[in-house]
């Protein structure tokens, strides 16, 4: 299953190690979620907004992986309006509801904190594939083999799991069982999907430990996966974004500690 299909040549995003892109998308999701502040969200917003350009998506390709991030955000930002933390001048008030300038600046606060840490990480995470992030995790992180490789087994499998579905919706039309219950149909196709997942994970278990996947002895790789200067000056990134913008609210006085 590919991820995206644009050049990777030296220079692309896409040939950085995984590990220095996901320790990335940590170290500034950390600095963003010590405050909630809508000055700080809106510099590391700004920041990210000029580096997704480095990322190598279309504007078709960023915003249908974004499109999540996007629908979350705003509803998010209207939970907190009308139900959040009263401060200020109030607006409108009705039983629950209660929109006031403090719930107001919270609801702004908290829509760009999502697409402050939602966007970067999903970009970082639509140029990952499943086995460089495995080949990562194991040789530069030194995560267990066994847990690595079967967590990449089982990622693999997505895929088959999905076709699986299809093939027993169609099969279930073919015999005349998929037009009427749709919430019996549901849950028959899940049971079935689950007796065909349970036996596929036996023998692809079984399968890897005839290859010597579960023994002790220290194993190689195929593929080494190097982490040099292009890692670092990734997380260095990340952390800069988050660093500038905390001083940004720091110096604008809109600092807000979440816990404190």
């Amino acid at each position: 299953m590919s991820v995206l299909t644009p050049a990777r040549g030296p220079q692309s995003i896409y040939s950085i190690n995984p590990v220095a892109k996901l320790a990335a998308s940590l170290a500034l999701s950390a600095l963003l979620l010590v405050t909630i502040d809508w000055v700080s969200a809106a510099v590391a917003l700004v920041l990210e907004s000029v580096l997704f350009f480095w990322a190598g998506l279309s504007p078709g390709q960023f915003f249908r992986r974004t499109a999540a991030i996007w629908i979350a955000a705003p509803l998010a930002g209207l939970t907190t309006l009308l139900y959040g933390v009263s401060a200020g001048q109030t607006y409108l008030q009705f039983w629950l509801i209660h929109i006031s300038d403090g719930s107001i600046a919270l609801a702004v606060a908290t829509v760009l904190r999502i697409l402050a840490i939602g966007l970067p990480a999903v970009v970082l995470f639509a140029t990952i594939d499943p086995t460089d992030l495995a080949d990562g995790l194991a040789q530069v992180w030194h995560l267990p083999s066994r847990f690595v490789l079967g967590a990449l087994a089982g990622l693999r499998l997505i895929g088959l799991f999905l076709q699986d579905w299809r093939q027993l919706e169609l099969a279930r039309r073919a015999r005349g069982l998929g037009d009427t219950g749709r919430i019996r149909r549901f849950a028959n196709q899940a049971f079935a999907l689950l007796v065909i997942s349970i036996r596929r994970g036996s023998k692809l278990a079984t399968a890897m430990e005839a290859r010597g996947f579960g023994g002790d002895v220290v194993r190689s790789w195929a593929r080494p996966s190097p982490f040099g200067r292009r890692e670092w000056l990734l997380i260095a990134i990340g952390l800069v974004i988050g660093v500038v913008a905390l001083v940004a609210a720091v110096l604008a006085g809109s600092l807000n500690f979440v816990i404190g």
